[in-house]
């Protein structure tokens, strides 16, 4: 004699159930961008406390928010060095995006990536984390003043491309913070 399964029996089958990819047909579901992001911090937070290591998706996520953030327009594919084209004060600047995650603010030397000296960006956008993978200072520097930075030091990694965050804040500026939002531009170094 077989007994019914039992209630937790039913339901654990069916939470478990592996469902068939859509037919062409079908609709494919479409996910929020919004609810992606939020949800890759998460997980990666919680990778690096668990961890110690850190997942390589802070690139992406500060692309999200410097467009979300500051009314940017993401380019689908990057070319020489260009992540988006700016809407409103940035109008027509094409603009390359760096994030950085700061889990202790006490540390010095963090570097930004490498940035494409030869590309054709106007702008570079500095979206800097916390350990949650939330953005809490955004800053901003011309080509100009990147270039010029860059070509001050005779270091090797200088002529790569390669800049400290303290030296980013010090010759951009910032333009969002989390505790007032977007900055006025009150003076241009």
């Amino acid at each position: 004699m077989t007994l019914p399964p039992r209630p937790c029996q039913k339901r654990r089958e069916k939470e478990y159930s592996v469902a068939s990819p859509p037919s062409k047909d079908q609709p494919v579901p479409v996910y929020s961008l919004d609810k992606l992001i939020a949800e890759t911090r998460r997980l990666a937070a919680e990778f690096r406390r668990t961890t110690g290591q850190v997942l390589p998706v802070s690139a992406e996520i500060a692309r999200h928010d410097a467009a979300r953030l500051l009314d940017l327009e993401l380019n689908e594919r990057r070319l020489r060095g260009v992540d988006a084209i700016g809407r409103g004060e940035r109008e027509g600047l094409k603009i390359q995006i760096k994030g950085r995650v700061i889990a202790d603010e006490r540390k010095g030397g963090q570097r930004i990536g490498q940035l494409n000296r030869d590309g054709d960006w106007d702008l570079v956008i500095l979206s800097l984390m916390d350990a949650d993978y939330e953005p809490f200072e955004i800053y901003e520097a011309s080509r100009e003043e990147i270039l010029e930075a860059l070509d001050e030091t005779s270091s090797k990694r200088a002529r790569r491309g390669a800049m400290s965050v303290a030296r980013f804040k010090i010759i951009g500026r910032l333009v969002w913070s989390r505790e007032n939002g977007l900055e006025p531009e009150i003076w241009s170094n």
